[in-house]
């Protein structure tokens, strides 16, 4: 287990889209621990397997003291009432803009057993939810923000 380095913008990784996992390994299982051991850091979320420089669907959430992970995480169900909310994101370290997401999202994947498991979720449970799994389909959460407010936001990533 190791805590490991975040990706910031800018590295091709964000923006891959990330490779299902197959048979779960002792490197699918190392990933894992990595990404349990990093999420569980003071003022963190979640945390994407992309974001530690591995093409992998998994990611890993620290919400309310909850620490978890899901590999291979599919949205499956998203509220039609939206929380509106200052969003930031560990790739985009510092920076903090209003992002509309669902107020609540269920995802379903697998665990290191290969069951499947469900995470649901309202307010900053389906912020991380819809968060991470965006990380997993090559997105950052500034492709969501309202223009004025992503050309705002790039300005202060150029600024970084």
């Amino acid at each position: 287990m190791a805590i490991r380095d975040i990706r910031i913008i800018g590295d091709p990784v964000l923006r891959t889209p990330c490779d299902p996992i197959g048979p779960i390994d002792d490197s699918v299982r190392s990933l894992v621990a990595d990404l349990v051991e990093t999420v569980d850091q003071e003022g963190r979320a979640g945390l994407a397997a992309n974001q530690i420089g591995v093409n992998l669907r998994a990611f890993s959430y620290n919400i309310e003291d909850e620490v978890g992970y899901v590999l291979n995480p599919r949205i499956v169900e998203l509220s039609e009432e939206d929380q509106d909310g200052d969003e930031g994101c560990l790739s985009v370290p510092g920076l903090w803009f209003p992002c509309r997401r669902a107020w609540y999202a269920r995802v379903v994947g697998i665990n290191l057993d290969g069951d499947e498991v469900m995470v649901e979720g309202t307010q900053l449970m389906a912020r991380c939810l819809q968060h991470e799994v965006d990380h997993l389909d090559g997105k950052l959460y500034l492709d969501r923000l309202d223009r004025a407010v992503r050309k705002k936001a790039m300005q202060a990533v150029r600024d970084l």
